[in-house]
């Protein structure tokens, strides 16, 4: 059974498994970089590798080690979706410099689902041209 994706760019023609990987992409959605869309298959990256290999530079100066919280997210929406908070992101937050609302990108997985972030003024690059 083929059925057919299109978007404003092109028509592709999808078979069986290639449409349930479509349908099953997880989707970053980062509403200050002018609402760019990552979509993406794999379950068990970082939010910072997908950023990366989709060629959005994003701060991290520790590496993506969790040691410091320059590559924290501010999520929007879509919290569920994300894996749960990692040993690094409660001890920023015991220590008050995570808020509820933030997640660090180098700790936190995309599990499925749409997740809607925004990055903070303190963590944004110069050469980047922020939408808000």
């Amino acid at each position: 059974m083929l059925f057919n994706y299109t978007n404003r760019f092109s028509i592709v023609t999808f078979a069986g498994s290639a449409l349930i990987k479509l349908i099953n992409m997880a989707k970053i959605v980062i509403t200050n970089i002018d609402n760019k869309v990552i979509s993406t298959n794999e379950k068990s990256n970082t939010v910072l590798k997908i950023l990366h290999e989709n060629f959005i530079d994003w701060m991290h100066a520790c590496g993506g080690k969790g040691r410091c919280t320059t590559c924290k997210m501010i999520v929007i929406e879509g919290m569920e979706n994300l894996g749960h908070l990692t040993v690094h992101e409660k001890r920023f937050m015991e220590m008050d410099a995570l808020k509820e609302n933030e997640r660090l990108t180098c700790q936190c997985i995309l599990e499925k689902g749409v997740v809607t972030i925004k990055v903070p003024e303190t963590s944004k690059l110069p050469h980047i041209q922020y939408s808000d």
